[in-house]
Order: structure tokens, then C-alpha cells, then sequence
């Protein structure tokens, strides 16, 4: 059963999510500077298209603001500070030339929902989760226990035998 289960890794990992993060990131998404107040900034994540606001200094990624970050900020302070005092940081980024893969699997080891995509030290775009939901599932893998050998199915590439 192990063996099976490798297998089928294997497979997703090779078929599933080779594209690279430019091809799945949100180009020109919004993004805000320390120094933006925080009514302006809510103001933005109001929109359902506006997952997160990277926080941008001189073209860099210095941090990132979300809707927790918001909701902690008025649990915690009485006056209205600027973005800076309430964004996340460190940031982690990703590469456009990542994988979805290795994306998602930075999303899962730093605990976050969006990473910022930076190449050469500079702000090129924001990809959530959301952006990998609906791909990663278009390119599902259905497994069939058909006693020997193990057929798998994966989406748009036809039928697959652990024997293939």
C-alpha cells in the first residue's frame, strides 16, 4: 500500500503542478506602503478580490497586511495607526519561476494564504490559495483500486497503470 501511495505522489508531482507560479500568480495586485493608514487600507481588503495587501517600500516586500491583521489591530489598540504597526512580517516570498508545487508547499510549511512573488528583490505579484485551489483540482488525480496493478487516472493525461 505504501508503495502505491509513493506512487501516485510521483505522479501528481509530475503531472499535476509543474507550471510555474508567473503562470498562476495576480499581476498588479493592490498594494500599500507602511506609511498608508490602516481605514485606507480596509478599505481595499473590502473588495473580494483583494485577498491581502502586500506592503511595498522602495519596490520590496516589507510585509504584508490581511483581514487578521485588521481584526487584531482593533482588538488590541484604541487609535488608528498606519500599516506598518499592523503588518505581518517577515514575509515570505516565492520566485515566478517556482512550481505551483513548491508554492503551495511554502504556503503550507510558513502557515500563510498569500505569497508575495518577487524576482530580483522587487514586487511582481501576489498568489493566494485561492489562485492553486482550482487549479490543482482541475488536474485531479482519481485512484481506482482495481486489484493488480494499480490504475490511475490523472486528469488530461489519460489512463496511467503502475505498470506504464
Amino acid at each position: 500500500m505504501a508503495t502505491e501511495t509513493k506512487y501516485c505522489e510521483k505522479i501528481a508531482k509530475t503531472y499535476m503542478i509543474e507550471s510555474t507560479v508567473d503562470a498562476v500568480r495576480t499581476e498588479g495586485a493592490r498594494t500599500v506602503t507602511p506609511e498608508t493608514p490602516v481605514a485606507e487600507a480596509a478599505e481595499y481588503l473590502r473588495n473580494p478580490d483583494v485577498p491581502a495587501l502586500p506592503v511595498v517600500e522602495e519596490g520590496a516586500v516589507v510585509g504584508m497586511l490581511t483581514e487578521s491583521d485588521l481584526v487584531a489591530m482593533v482588538a488590541e489598540t484604541d487609535g488608528r495607526p498606519t500599516v506598518g504597526a499592523v503588518m505581518s512580517t517577515p514575509v515570505t516570498t516565492v520566485s515566478p519561476t517556482a512550481t505551483v508545487h513548491e508554492a503551495a508547499e511554502r504556503m503550507r510549511s510558513a502557515g500563510v494564504k498569500h505569497l508575495p512573488v518577487v524576482s530580483d528583490g522587487a514586487y511582481r505579484g501576489l498568489l493566494s490559495v485561492d489562485a492553486l485551489a482550482p487549479y490543482c483540482s482541475r488536474h485531479s488525480v482519481d485512484v481506482t483500486w482495481r486489484g493488480e496493478p494499480t490504475r490511475v487516472d490523472a486528469a488530461e493525461r489519460g489512463g496511467v497503470t503502475a505498470g506504464d
